[in-house]
C-alpha cells in the first residue's frame, strides 16, 4: 500500500470541483482513498483521519492525498489529478472583436438587464457584489455563507430604502415566478407564496405541498438570521409584503427555525393585516411540525390532504435501541427533528442545540441522543455542502456503527437541482457497510432515512426510496415521521 501527499502552493480551485475531482480519482483501480481539496484547517483533519501524515499548508494551497495498491495505481490516480484540474469549461465562442465578459454585477445588469442577481461568491466576498446589485436595481439572492451579520443588516437596509429584497445571506433555496435559485426542487405552479427563513425547511414543506397536488407561486428564502434579533426580519415583512400584491398568491406560509420572540410576533401582526391568509410554521417546543404546517396549508388552499409515503426497511427492527444520532444535511430539518425527540426523550446534543446546555463540543464526540448539522457554517468551511458531498457523514455513519451506544442512526437525503445528483449511490452502500460493522460487533444498527424530493426531481424520488430501502434503511417523505420512526426505535420511547 501506498500513501501519497503533496502540497501545491497557492493553487486555488473551488470546492465543488475539487470535489468531484476526488470522486473521480477515487474511481479508479487500485486507489483505495483520495483527497484532492484546499489545506483549510477542516480538511487537513480529514486527510489526518483518512490515516496521511498532515503536511505543512495553508488554506491557500491544493492538498492531494491518494492511498494506492501500487505505483501503477498512483501513476494513474496522479494523471486522472492532472487532467481533471486541467479541465476547462468550453469557449462560449466570440472570437476577435467580441464583447467582453461582463466583471461585475452592475456591468452585467446594465448589459443584460434581468430583476435578480444570484450571489454565491465566498462569503467574504459576497457583500460587495450584493450591494452591487441593490445599487443597480436588483432583488438580490445570496447563497453564499459565512456572511457576517453586521454586513446582512446593512444589505437589508438598503434593500429596504431602494424598494428591493434580500434573500439571503445564506439562502439555500429560492422560486421566483418559476425559476429555482439554489438547492431547488421541481414543483408546480399553483397558488400558495412561501416566505422561508430556511433551506431545507423551505424544500420540505414544497416538496409536501406538491407531493399534495399544490402548487407554488413563489418561495423567497430571506435567510436563516433574518428572524433573529440582530436582523428583526427585516427580508420576511419585505417579503410578505411582495406577495400581499402578487396576484398570483392566494394562501401565504411562513417557515422558519426558531425565531426571537419579538421577532415572532412582529411577523404575526403583519401576517393579521396582510389581507390574504398566513400559515406560519415558526417551529418550536410544541408548535406544529413541518407536515402538520403542510396540511393546514392545503386545506387552506381548498385541496385534499394527501398523507406522505413511508417505506418499511427491508430489514425490520429486531428489538429496542440505545441512543439516536442525527446525522443532517440540513439545519431546519435537524432543528424540527431534534424538538420531537428532546419532548420524548429530554436533552438532545448538538452543534446547533435547542438549549445552550446541550451545546456538543468542538470535537463533536457523541453523548446521549446527539443530532449533527453538517451544513452548518463552520463544517462547510472550504468544502461543499452536505447536500453535494455525502463524505463526512459516512465517515460519521462508519464512526456511530462502531459505537455500542449508538442504535439508530436518522439522516436527511434532499433531492432537487443542485443537490447531489444520486446520493443514494453514495449512502445506499454506506448504510449497508455501517449495519455490517455493528452486525460484527454482536449488535443491529437502525437507520431511519427522511427522503425530501418531489416526483419530478432530476435524481428520481421512487428511485432514491427504493435504493436506501434495499440497504435496510426505513424511508419517510415527512422528516417528522422519521424522527418519530426513530424515536418508537428507541428502549424507553413509545412503542
Amino acid at each position: 500500500m501506498i500513501r501519497h501527499v503533496e502540497v501545491r502552493a497557492g493553487a486555488y480551485h473551488d470546492s465543488v470541483t475539487l470535489m468531484q475531482v476526488s470522486q473521480a480519482v477515487q474511481g479508479e483501480d487500485g486507489v483505495e482513498g483520495a483527497l484532492v481539496a484546499m489545506a483549510t484547517e477542516l480538511n487537513l483533519d480529514l486527510l489526518g483521519g483518512m490515516g496521511f501524515e498532515v503536511p505543512a499548508a495553508s488554506p491557500n494551497d491544493l492538498v492531494i492525498g491518494v492511498t494506492a495498491d501500487d505505483d501503477a495505481a498512483l501513476g494513474r490516480a496522479l494523471a486522472r489529478v492532472e487532467t481533471a484540474l486541467a479541465a476547462r469549461p468550453s469557449d462560449s465562442g466570440g472570437g476577435f472583436g467580441a464583447a467582453a465578459a461582463p466583471r461585475t454585477v452592475g456591468s452585467a445588469a446594465r448589459r443584460d438587464g434581468g430583476t435578480v442577481a444570484f450571489v454565491s461568491t465566498p462569503g467574504r466576498y459576497a457583500f460587495a457584489d450584493a450591494m452591487d446589485a441593490l445599487q443597480h436595481g436588483l432583488h438580490v439572492v445570496v447563497f453564499s455563507d459565512n456572511v457576517p451579520v453586521e454586513q446582512e443588516v446593512r444589505l437589508k437596509q438598503e434593500a429596504g430604502d431602494r424598494g428591493l429584497l434580500v434573500m439571503g445571506p445564506d439562502c439555500g433555496t429560492a422560486v421566483v415566478g418559476g425559476v429555482g435559485f439554489g438547492f431547488a426542487n421541481v414543483v408546480r405552479p399553483g397558488p400558495v407564496g412561501v416566505v422561508a427563513a430556511s433551506g431545507t425547511g423551505a424544500q420540505q414543506l414544497l416538496s409536501l405541498l406538491d407531493g399534495a397536488g399544490v402548487g407554488i407561486s413563489h418561495c423567497l428564502g430571506v435567510g436563516g438570521r433574518d428572524l433573529s434579533a440582530a436582523v428583526g426580519g427585516a427580508s420576511t415583512l419585505a417579503a410578505l409584503d411582495l406577495l400581499a400584491d402578487d396576484d398570483a398568491t392566494e394562501v401565504v406560509v411562513v417557515v422558519s427555525k426558531p425565531p426571537a420572540p419579538e421577532v415572532a410576533d412582529a411577523v404575526r401582526e403583519r401576517a393579521e393585516k396582510l389581507g390574504k391568509p398566513v400559515v406560519l410554521a415558526l417551529l418550536g417546543p410544541g408548535l406544529p411540525d413541518l407536515t402538520d404546517v403542510a396540511e393546514t396549508v392545503v386545506t387552506t388552499a381548498g385541496a385534499e390532504w394527501q398523507p406522505p409515503r413511508s417505506w418499511p426497511s427491508t430489514a425490520p427492527a429486531t428489538g429496542r435501541y440505545p441512543y439516536i444520532r442525527g446525522l443532517y444535511a440540513g439545519g431546519t430539518l435537524c432543528d424540527e427533528a431534534m424538538l420531537l425527540v428532546s419532548a420524548a426523550f429530554g436533552p438532545v446534543r448538538s452543534n446547533i442545540a435547542l438549549e445552550p446546555a446541550w451545546a456538543l463540543g468542538p470535537g463533536l464526540e457523541a453523548e446521549g441522543h446527539t443530532f449533527i448539522d453538517f451544513g452548518d457554517d463552520t463544517l462547510t468551511r472550504g468544502r461543499p455542502h452536505p447536500m453535494i458531498d455525502n463524505s463526512l457523514r459516512i465517515e460519521r455513519l462508519l464512526a456511530e456503527a462502531r459505537d455500542p451506544s449508538c442504535g439508530v442512526v436518522l439522516l436527511d437525503v434532499v433531492l432537487g437541482h443542485g443537490a447531489h445528483p444520486d446520493p443514494a449511490a453514495e449512502l445506499a452502500p454506506a448504510i449497508v457497510r455501517a449495519r455490517n460493522v455493528a452486525g460484527a460487533r454482536g449488535r443491529d444498527l437502525a437507520v431511519v432515512v427522511a427522503l425530501v424530493g418531489t416526483a419530478d426531481d432530476p435524481q428520481g424520488l421512487e428511485d432514491q426510496a427504493r435504493a436506501l430501502r434495499e440497504s435496510g434503511a426505513s424511508v419517510h417523505l415527512s422528516d417528522a415521521a422519521a424522527a418519530r420512526a426513530a424515536i418508537a426505535l428507541v428502549d424507553g420511547g413509545p412503542e
